[in-house]
């Protein structure tokens, strides 16, 4: 017979490693947790299983891109039958969380190797050599590339960082690549950023079809009015670049009520029926009218050519006007080399409550841990 002192020993050496491997469990539970690999890191939208494959890629500070482009891929792929993958900026240690505060980080570029059409909006990147090597290969590639607002200045590589390669896509490029001067705003677009035309947050935007459009596919199922954007209009320069076709014109519209910075629209109205005569810098509003949509060619040096659609409106409360998601669709459509329907169907999918436009700062990414499943 053991005595009470061997069998009370023995007890205690089995509670003790028990209790080791239950640690050990514990801790090989919280390493699969941090394994990015099983992390959603993008969104996909199926549509007609042999359609074409749009890659959509959001990552500005200001305009909620990261609310607009999934709504705008849910309708593509619903009504219109379109493959779409959509990404997003998120901090390489909290993958599936959004924060376009952090700008050197986009995962899952490398679904531009199978994409048919690559929709930008993002804004001042500075994302790595392997992910803009992702995005040079595809514009090499001469495939079609729709650009929306902040994508005129969607890059922003500072030249002191000796380190990159990629400072020609910067907004305000001026080196020694002169096919480059202005970056990829200019050079593939057709407009880098150059300044709020309208009164930021205080005129709004009616889009005109312009005079030598109007039998333009695109337009189609549009008419005067139809568009309209709380984001005010951008100035451009004129004329576009070279072979830049204008398509909807800007008007600058005056709010009507009083300014409410709670309001998703500062208290703009789709109703406002002023249209200014000049903007808050006294320049003339409308004399001339500035492109908000056009249509161009663009070539990268090395590289075939491609087509390309631009507009200057698309934030995520614009696409509350059934008219900006019409224009999109149909640029869609025409940047495919595809029959733009009549009157497409653009109608919202789910519950769409878009956030009001403001660069926001760094603390409100941080503390909203805004996952990939509240964008679906």
């Amino acid at each position: 017979m053991y005595s009470k002192k061997i069998v009370f020993a023995a007890m205690l050496i089995i509670v003790f490693f028990s209790c080791k491997e239950k640690k050990t469990n514990v801790d090989i539970k919280t390493t699969e947790i941090l394994d990015t690999s099983s992390t959603e890191q993008w969104l996909k939208f199926v549509g007609n299983t042999n359609s074409s494959h749009i890659v959509l890629i959001s990552g500005d500070e200001e305009y909620r891109s990261e609310e607009a482009l999934p709504q705008l891929a849910k309708i593509l792929s619903e009504k219109h039958g379109f493959n779409c993958t959509v990404l997003f900026a998120q901090k390489p240690d909290k993958p599936g969380v959004v924060n376009p505060k952090y700008l050197k980080n986009i995962p899952g570029l490398q679904h531009l190797q199978t994409a048919d059409l690559m929709v930008i909006f993002t804004r001042f990147r500075e994302l790595p050599d392997d992910q803009m090597k992702e995005i040079n290969n595809y514009l090499k590639s001469g495939r079609p590339v729709i650009g929306m607002r902040t994508s005129t200045h969607a890059f922003s590589f500072p030249m002191s960082d000796t380190a990159s390669v990629w400072h020609h896509y910067s907004h305000n490029y001026d080196g020694p690549i002169k096919e480059w001067k202005g970056g990829f705003g200019r050079l593939v677009l057709g407009e880098r950023w150059v300044s709020h035309h309208g009164h930021h947050r205080h005129q709004s935007t009616l889009g005109i079809i312009n005079k030598n459009a109007k039998s333009h596919p695109i337009t189609r199922g549009i008419n005067n009015g139809d568009i309209w954007g709380a984001s005010d209009v951008y100035e451009v320069r004129l004329p576009l670049l070279g072979d830049s076709q204008p398509i909807i014109l800007g008007q600058v519209m005056n709010r009507k009520g009083e300014f409410d910075e709670n309001d998703r629209f500062f208290g703009m109205r789709p109703t406002d029926n002023e249209i200014a005569e000049f903007n808050n810098k006294g320049i003339k509003a409308n004399d001339p009218m500035m492109p908000i949509a056009w249509i161009k060619t663009y070539q990268i040096p090395g590289g075939n050519e491609g087509k390309v659609f631009t507009t200057t409106l698309g934030a995520s409360v614009d696409l509350l006007s059934e008219g900006v998601r019409r224009l999109l669709v149909n640029g869609t459509y025409w940047s495919l080399d595809m029959e733009i329907p009549k009157v497409a169907d653009v109608s919202l999918i789910g519950k769409y409550e878009p956030s009001q436009y403001e660069n926001r700062k760094k603390e409100y990414w941080t503390h909203s841990n805004l996952t990939l499943s509240n964008l679906k």
